[in-house]
């Protein structure tokens, strides 16, 4: 009979599989258990139980289509061990293990580096949720950027912060595993362009266009003391190319590696400064990069599982967007929908406005984001195309509700016009959500009666609360 590494760690004693991964794994000798060595042997150790109980929950996945998508530009998780050991209910069989190498659990857990993918509030909210499912038995995927360097390292000296570069990787990861083959194609720049179709049907398509593309690597997420392990995909950017070997072989070594290190750069920092426009391109560069991959990650199983039938699709699926940094998914979806899988507007808008929930996060106007209309038609051109259409179609419906309120229309509309004109992401994540949550009671009053009072008055169905919790655990 066949023995698979989860099945036989599932049975084997703690005590036998540090010493079987210090071995055979990482190749240490006997007496050769230092605190990294042991943390590395006993992750390994504990993610072989989380593994059947991931490959279970994916395979319920399949019979069960209802899935949820948690897009976010934060996921502050922290360190993994103590909460899979607890979630596992294995930490007195840890402990009793780590007897033998004179040492406590706590100094293995401190070997840990925080997976600092998160500022605070927002990025800990995403993390939380992703655990409070998962003992819930809720299906949801997280879906994040695996960033080179995450929240910075602070210190304190003459009593002032000073900030050091958080390479949280230098290490590895031992908890994530790659998985190259649902690897995603990201476009960028380039032009659209219109055609007529076979049935004399206006289409476009997105040409020209400089790729990136996404690889994804996935973090198991266990329930408390059940079955299920979701997942956090986290996409890191890569080049298309590695180089150009002939610019490098004429002697042009920076021309050569530029294409590699542009694609790069997108996963490399979390939140760059974008006070400068090279740092406001590469920030919406990291929007997009997240929504289009994960949307293109759901769509692809959707199609490969149902042979492209979308009819059930709005049903059963759902992408919730964390604050506006992933609300560029709104013209996503469409454009892939339209676009990559031939439906017609007002299909693709139905699914769409079925699917996406917006959660927000401010009630300060300033700080809801913007980019502006140069940039965007720039860098993603399809996808302002899209925004405008989206836009006409909305300002209709709303001259429709209060005829020759012309300042209304202007305060609603998803692009602020001006010298220099603004697309609204807080309006495009409203007008293309079924759903939208403020994160405490006083904080969605107050969005219903100032912030987004004009679309609570228009579509009050679709505002609700949903306060911030916490992982007690954590």
């Amino acid at each position: 009979m066949i023995n698979t590494s989860a099945s036989h760690s599932a049975h084997a004693p703690i005590s036998k599989e540090l010493r079987r991964y210090l071995d055979l794994t990482l190749g240490k000798d006997e007496g050769d258990d230092s605190h990294h060595y042991l943390y590395r042997a006993l992750v390994h150790t504990v993610r072989d139980q989380l593994l059947a109980r991931w490959r279970e929950t994916r395979r319920q996945s399949l019979e069960s289509p209802h899935r949820i998508g948690y897009l976010s530009l934060e996921f502050l998780v922290g360190r993994s061990l103590h909460n899979a050991i607890l979630n596992l209910d294995l930490e007195e069989p840890v402990r009793e293990a780590l007897k033998e190498y004179a040492c406590g659990l706590e100094q293995i857990e401190s070997e840990e580096m925080d997976a600092g993918l998160g500022n605070g509030g927002l990025g800990r909210l995403a993390a939380c949720f992703l655990d409070s499912c998962a003992s819930m038995d809720i299906p949801v995927v997280g879906y994040g950027i695996r960033y080179q360097y995450g929240m910075f390292h602070q210190q304190i000296e003459d009593g002032y912060q000073v900030e050091s570069p958080d390479l949280w990787l230098r290490k590895g990861n031992p908890w994530e595993i790659e998985a190259p083959e649902h690897t995603r194609r990201i476009k960028f720049m380039g032009r659209s362009e219109h055609f007529y179709d076979a049935g004399g049907q206006l289409k476009a398509r997105w040409v020209d266009t400089q790729d990136v593309l996404a690889v994804p690597y996935d973090m198991p997420v266990p329930g408390y003391q059940n079955a299920r392990v979701n997942t956090l995909r986290l996409w890191k950017s890569e080049a298309t190319d590695e180089f150009n070997l002939e610019e490098f072989n004429a002697g042009d070594y920076s021309d050569a590696v530029a294409a590699k290190n542009l694609a790069e750069q997108i996963s490399m920092v979390l939140y760059p400064n974008d006070y400068s426009v090279q740092g406001k391109e590469l920030r919406l560069r990291q929007q997009y990069f997240l929504a289009s991959a994960s949307l293109q990650d759901t769509l692809c199983f959707w199609a490969r599982h149902f042979d492209g039938d979308f009819a059930g699709f709005a049903e059963t699926n759902s992408f919730q967007l964390n604050d506006t940094h992933p609300a560029i998914a709104v013209a996503e979806l469409m454009r892939l929908l339209l676009d990559e899988y031939d439906k017609d507007w007002t299909e693709a808008w139905s699914i769409t406005t079925q699917t996406m929930a917006y959660t927000n996060h401010t009630l300060l106007p300033e700080a809801l984001e913007t980019w502006s209309v140069e940039l965007m038609g720039c860098l993603l051109p399809r996808l302002m195309e899209i925004i405008y259409e989206i836009n006409a179609r909305f300002l209709t419906q709303v001259a429709e509700r209060w005829p020759g309120d012309t300042e209304r229309q202007r305060r609603m509309s998803i692009i602020a016009e001006g010298n220099h004109r603004h697309v609204r992401m807080a309006h495009l994540a409203i007008v293309g959500s079924y759903s939208i949550n403020g994160v405490a009671a006083l904080h969605t009053e107050l969005l219903e009666k100032n912030l987004f009072h004009d679309f609570y008055e228009l579509w009050p169905h679709k505002f609700n609360n949903k306060t911030n919790g916490v992982t007690p655990r954590r």
